[in-house]
């Protein structure tokens, strides 16, 4: 359904500092950098489906009020490791890891970058 994601920044070394060792806890890493860009995907992947950028139209970043993105962790470890990551790397708490009501499954942990971007890692298996 998705082909990528871009979340906006202020500030690009700051975000790629905080991402880089988030995401990776989630099998991801950042593909390609560029002056204005970073991309991030599984490596296996044909493109990056993750990007944090400056807003094209040169204005500054501004978080979206009910927005989220949500990335599939493998285990509810890299659920965990996700959220211990974020709130080292400079993120700050929006729920812990933990179930959710919206099923038996959903070990959920919401975080917001340094820039307030709200992000969560979800894990739906069973353990």
């Amino acid at each position: 359904m998705l082909l990528y994601i871009t979340v906006g920044t202020n500030n690009l070394k700051r975000a790629m500092e905080f991402y880089d060792p988030v995401l990776r806890t989630l099998g991801y890493s950042r593909l390609v950098t560029k002056h204005d860009e970073a991309g991030y995907a599984e490596a296996s992947d044909i493109r990056c489906r993750f990007w944090a950028v400056y807003p094209f139209d040169k204005q500054e970043a501004t978080v979206g009020n009910g927005s989220m993105t949500a990335f599939l962790a493998q285990s509810r470890a890299s659920v965990d490791a996700f959220h211990a990551a974020a709130m080292l790397y400079g993120g700050t708490d929006e729920g812990p890891p933990g179930i959710r009501p919206f099923h038996e499954n959903f070990y959920g942990a919401y975080v917001r970058d340094p820039d307030g971007n709200k992000l969560s890692a979800v894990c739906e298996k069973p353990e």
